[in-house]
C-alpha cells in the first residue's frame, strides 16, 4: 500500500467515519495533516487500552480457589507462613543472581520482609525487597498451576483425605492461594530487579483478575490481603507475632513490622495521669530470631522448630520420622540438617519423579534448591540443608556437579543417612519398619547404582519369608543367621503379592525340608537381582528357576536314585507329554521339588521369568518368547494314571488331553491365566463325566 492509501484507510477508520465519504473532497494536504495527528494519538490510545487487562484463571486454579475460599483447611495462619516463605525464596534467588550481577542489588543490600497493618482499611500487607517478578513471571506464578498438581489435590480433597490436615495446601505447591482463605480481595504489586517496568495484580478470587501496568517504584513484590471480617484479628501485633514465631521464626531475613507504643504517663492504676501529655512512638521491630536452625546447637533446638522447619522445606504437612543434625569437622567442614520424610509423596515414582530435597548454603548465601549433586537418587527422599564454607561463592550450577568439594559431601551425607538407618533399624525397629513399607522400594534401587555403598544398603532390606507372617519382615542378616547348617544359598521366590507366593507349587520341597524362602513381590527386585551378588558369602537363589540342591549330601544321593528309577519308568510318558506340549514348553522332566502338586513351570537358568514378561508388558516393552521347562511330580497319582493309560494304548488322546490340563494347572497356581479357558473347562468337565 502506498502512503497515500495508509492515510487513507487511517483517516476512514479513525477520524471521522460518517464524513468518510467527504474524504475525496478534502484536499490531499488537509487530509494528511489529521491522518497525522492520528498516528500520534494511536499509541497513547493502545497503551491505555493496554494498562488494565482483565483474565480468567485457569480451571483447574478456580477449582482450587473455590476450595480455599469456602475454608476446608481449619487452620488458616499457614497463609502468612506460605507468603513469607515466598518472600525468603524471592530474596534467596536475587542474592544468587547478585553473585554475578552486583548491579541488581546496588541500591537496595538490606534484605529484608515486612509486614504492614492497617485496622480501619482491615489490611495486611507483606513486602519483600526480593527478585521481583516480570509479565511473564506473574501469569506463569500466579495465572496457571502446574496442573498435575492440582489434579493430585483435587483427587485428595474428593477422597476425604483433608481432614485435619491443614497444611495440605503446602504440599501442593500452591501457596500463594492460601491468601484467599483470609482475604476477600489480594493486590500484588511487582518489579523485577533491573528493571524499570512493574505490574499489579489483583482478584477477588472470582474466577478472573486484572494485571495492570505500574504500581510499584523498587524492586520486589508486596502483596495486600483485604482481610474478610471474620479474619481482622491478623492485623492485630500479638496475632501476628505468634504465628511468625511458630512457623518463621527460623527465616534468614528480619521479619520487620512497624510498632505502636503509647507510652503517655501512666498513675498508680495504670490510667494516663491527668493532665499527662499522650505520647506515641513508633519504631520497626523484629519479629524473627533469624538464626538459621542448622547453625544452632542440637541442645538448643526445640523437636516442634524441628518438625516444622522439616514442613517450610518440603511442603508436607506430617512430621519427619527421623531428623538428622550434624556438622563435619576437619579436612571438610559443612553443617548439615537433614530429615527423613514419614509418607511417601504421590510423586515418588511419576515420570518425572520426586526432586531431590537437599538445599545448598554457601557462607549463608543460597546456591541451590533441590541440589542433585548433594545426594544420590536413590535416597531422593531426604530433605534438608547443607551449608559449606568450603565451596567459592560464585560456583555455578553448571560446574557444581564436578566439584571435588561437593563430591566429598555427598559421600559424607550418603554415609550419614546409611548409617542413621542402620542405626534406626537396630533400635527403632517399628520405626524403621514404617519407613521401610514406605520407601524401601527406593532403597533398593540403591543396589544397582552405588556399588561403593552396595553392602550398606544389602544391610538395610527386609522382605516378608515363608517363616513369617503377612506384614511382618526379615532382614537379610536374620536370614542367614537361622540358615540350615547344610544350607548353602538365600532362596527366593518372586512374583505378584505373597498370597500367590505363599500357595507356589514350588514352596513344597522348601516347607517339607523347613528351608525359609524370602518372597520379592516389587518390580524393583528384578531389575536389582542380576547384580546383586552375594550375601554374607551366600549366593541368592531362585526356586523357580533351574536345579534345587536342597538336603545333605546323603539325602541328595538317595533322592538322586529314585528319581533315575522314577526316569526310566516314565520316560517314554514324558516323551509323549513334551510332543503334546511342543508348542508351549521347552522340556518335560521329573521334579525334585514337588511334593504335593502334580506340575509346576520353571524357568531355564539365564531366561526371564513370568513376573519380568509381566513387568515388561506393562512398560510396553517388546517381550521375548519364552518357553519353560513343565516339571512333573513322579509321586502324583495322576502320572501313574496317565502311564498306565499309555501302556494301554500309546495313541490314547486322554494323554494329550492330561497333559495340556497338567500345563494349565501349572499356569493357574502362578496366578496366569490360560490360553483357551473354554477349552480348560470342558475338559474339565469331560474329565468329571468320565470318573462318574
Amino acid at each position: 500500500m502506498t502512503i497515500r492509501g495508509i492515510i487513507f484507510s487511517i483517516r476512514y477508520r479513525w477520524l471521522d467515519p460518517p464524513c468518510a465519504a467527504l474524504g475525496q473532497a478534502l484536499d490531499f494536504k488537509t487530509l494528511a495533516v489529521r491522518s497525522l495527528s492520528v498516528f500520534y494519538c494511536v499509541p497513547a490510545f493502545c497503551k491505555a487500552l493496554m494498562a488494565t487487562e482483565k483474565k480468567e484463571f485457569k480451571t483447574e486454579v478456580q477449582q482450587l480457589l473455590d476450595l480455599v475460599i469456602h475454608s476446608l483447611y481449619s487452620n488458616k495462619d499457614i497463609f502468612l507462613r506460605e507468603l513469607i516463605s515466598n518472600g525468603s525464596d524471592a530474596i534467596d534467588k536475587l542474592r544468587f543472581n547478585a553473585l554475578s550481577d552486583k548491579e541488581l542489588i546496588k541500591d537496595d543490600s538490606e534484605f529484608r520482609i515486612k509486614l504492614y497493618t492497617d485496622n480501619e482499611a482491615r489490611t495486611l500487607t507483606i513486602e519483600d525487597n526480593g527478585i521481583g517478578m516480570t509479565r511473564d513471571e506473574l501469569e506463569a506464578n500466579i495465572g496457571t498451576i502446574a496442573s498435575s498438581g492440582t489434579r493430585k489435590f483435587m483427587e485428595e480433597i474428593k477422597k476425604g483425605n483433608t481432614t485435619d490436615n491443614p497444611e495440605l495446601i503446602g504440599q501442593f505447591g500452591v501457596g500463594f492461594y492460601s491468601a484467599f482463605m483470609v482475604a476477600e480481595k489480594v493486590t500484588l504489586k511487582t518489579r523485577p530487579a533491573g528493571s524499570d517496568e512493574s505490574w499489579t495484580w489483583e482478584s477477588t478470587g472470582d474466577g478472573s483478575y486484572e494485571v495492570t501496568e505500574g504500581g510499584r517504584d523498587k524492586r520486589g513484590t508486596e502483596i495486600t490481603l483485604h482481610l474478610k471480617e471474620d479474619c481482622k484479628d491478623y492485623v492485630v501485633e500479638f496475632r501476628l507475632r505468634q504465628i511468625i514465631k511458630k512457623y518463621s521464626d527460623f527465616v534468614e531475613y528480619p521479619i520487620l513490622m512497624d510498632i505502636t507504643r503509647d507510652d503517655t504517663e501512666l498513675d498508680d492504676e495504670g490510667k494516663p495521669k491527668e493532665g499527662a501529655e499522650k505520647k506515641v512512638t513508633v519504631t520497626e521491630e523484629t519479629l524473627n530470631s533469624m538464626k538459621a536452625i542448622w547453625m544452632r546447637p542440637k541442645s538448643e533446638v526445640k523437636k516442634e522448630e524441628y518438625n516444622e522447619f522439616y514442613k517450610h522445606i518440603s511442603h508436607d504437612y506430617t512430621d519427619p520420622i527421623k531428623t538428622i543434625h550434624y556438622s563435619a569437622e576437619g579436612t571438610l567442614e559443612f553443617k548439615a540438617l537433614l530429615y527423613l520424610p514419614a509418607k511417601a509423596p504421590f510423586d515418588m515414582f511419576q515420570h518425572e519423579g520426586v526432586k531431590h530435597g537437599i538445599n545448598l548454603y554457601v557462607k549463608r548465601v543460597f546456591i541451590m534448591e533441590n541440589c542433585e549433586a548433594l545426594i544420590p537418587r536413590y535416597l531422593r527422599f531426604a530433605k534438608g540443608v547443607v551449608e559449606s564454607n568450603d565451596l567459592p561463592l560464585n560456583v555455578s550450577r553448571e560446574i557444581l556437579q564436578e566439584d571435588v568439594v561437593i563430591k566429598k559431601i555427598e559421600k559424607n551425607v550418603t554415609s550419614k543417612i546409611l548409617s542413621t538407618l542402620k542405626d534406626m533399624m537396630k533400635k527403632s525397629s517399628d520405626d524403621y519398619l514404617n519407613f521401610y513399607k514406605e520407601f524401601g522400594k527406593v532403597i533398593k534401587e540403591g543396589v544397582e547404582v552405588d556399588a561403593g555403598n552396595k553392602d550398606k544398603i544389602k544391610d538395610l532390606l527386609l522382605y516378608e519369608s515363608s517363616k513369617t507372617k503377612p506384614g511382618e519382615y526379615v532382614s537379610l542378616k536374620e536370614y542367614v543367621d537361622r540358615m540350615l547348617p547344610d544350607q548353602k544359598e538365600i532362596y527366593f521366590i518372586t512374583g505378584d503379592s505373597r498370597a500367590t507366593l505363599e500357595n507356589s507349587p514350588h514352596l513344597e520341597i522348601f516347607k517339607k525340608k523347613d528351608v525359609e524362602v524370602l518372597f520379592m513381590t516389587e518390580p524393583v527386585d528384578e531389575f536389582i537381582l542380576p547384580g546383586f551378588g552375594e550375601y554374607s558369602e551366600k549366593s541368592l537363589k531362585s526356586i523357580s528357576q533351574g536345579d534345587i540342591d536342597l538336603g545333605s549330601e546323603e539325602e541328595k544321593k538317595i533322592a538322586e536314585e529314585q528319581k533315575t528309577e522314577a526316569s526310566g519308568k516314565y520316560k517314554k510318558l514324558i516323551k509323549k507329554v513334551q510332543e503334546a506340549l511342543k508348542d508351549d514348553i521347552k522340556e518335560v522332566r521329573l521334579s525334585d521339588r514337588l511334593t504335593d502338586s502334580a506340575s509346576c513351570l520353571v524357568t531355564d537358568e539365564g531366561d526371564i521369568n513370568p513376573q519380568m514378561e509381566r513387568i515388561f508388558a506393562a512398560m510396553n516393552q517388546p517381550v521375548p518368547e519364552v518357553k519353560r521347562i513343565l516339571e512333573l511330580n513322579p509321586d502324583h497319582p495322576v502320572l501313574e494314571k496317565m502311564n498306565t493309560l499309555f501302556d494301554s494304548n500309546k495313541k490314547d488322546p486322554k494323554i494329550a488331553d492330561y497333559s495340556e490340563l497338567l500345563y494349565n494347572q501349572a499356569l493357574l497356581t502362578e496366578g496366569v491365566a490360560v490360553k483357551d479357558p473354554v477349552r480348560f473347562s470342558k475338559l474339565i468337565s469331560d474329565l468329571m463325566v468320565a470318573n462318574n
